[in-house]
């Protein structure tokens, strides 16, 4: 029998186990198809943007492409056009401060971050409630099937065998279901990492840029 015959018949409560369980795992490999392509997307971002960032020899150029362009608007390039328009805004006044720089660029990092991070949660509760959740089903449909063979006048191996079965399946979805969960949010969540360490480089670059600008101004916008 396969897993489609041991579930039709199951009990009701295995039943839906079975199926919350299936749910799950098909929400979980969707999201992470989508953030397989979501990541990659970001690495593909972030590297086009450092090249075009350090081979611009005007950035004021560059700040006009992406306030233009809503799009080009996200990852490292977001946290370049709030820092830069902060920029210009204080240079307008007369009186280049680093801070509130520093400041709207770290809101912006924050909301990257926020969009980084998404559906880890939803990794995180799938790996650690799906066992569970398995497990339950397992040890109702073993309840099940003994309540069976204690009211049967002669017991015997065969007619426990199918229903501990059934049961044993609730566990192997569980774990079908958890741990690509476990191997989703370990996975993207050091991608994450490693893309949130690259745009805090990339802001002490920027700061550092700024304040050679303020102390230089003859050279403008532009950078060797």
């Amino acid at each position: 029998m396969g897993i489609v015959g041991y579930f039709f018949q199951a009990g009701f409560v295995v039943k839906f186990v079975m199926f919350l369980l299936l749910v799950a795992s098909l929400c979980s490999w969707t999201l992470i198809f989508q953030r397989a392509w979501f990541f990659k997307q970001c690495d593909q971002d972030y590297h086009a943007f450092i090249r075009r960032f350090w081979e611009c020899s005007d950035l004021s150029k560059l700040f006009g492409d992406i306030d233009s362009n809503v799009d080009k608007r996200n990852g490292v390039a977001a946290i370049f056009h709030a820092g830069f328009k902060e920029f210009v805004r204080t240079r307008k006044i007369g009186h280049v401060v680093i801070e509130p720089i520093q400041r709207v660029m770290m809101i912006s990092h924050a909301k990257q971050t926020e969009s980084l991070e998404a559906h880890l949660p939803l990794f995180a509760s799938i790996g650690s409630i799906a066992p569970y959740v398995g497990l339950f089903g397992t040890v109702w449909g073993i309840m099940s099937s003994f309540q069976a063979l204690g009211q049967a006048q002669q017991a015997t191996i065969a007619m426990v065998a199918p229903g501990i079965s059934e049961a044993l399946v609730a566990t192997a979805l569980g774990l079908f279901t958890a741990i690509p969960a476990v191997i989703a949010f370990n996975r993207y969540s050091t991608r994450a990492n490693t893309l949130l360490n690259r745009y805090d480089l990339f802001q002490d670059e920027l700061i550092a840029l700024i304040e050679e600008q303020t102390t230089t101004p003859a050279r403008g916008y532009g950078h060797d």
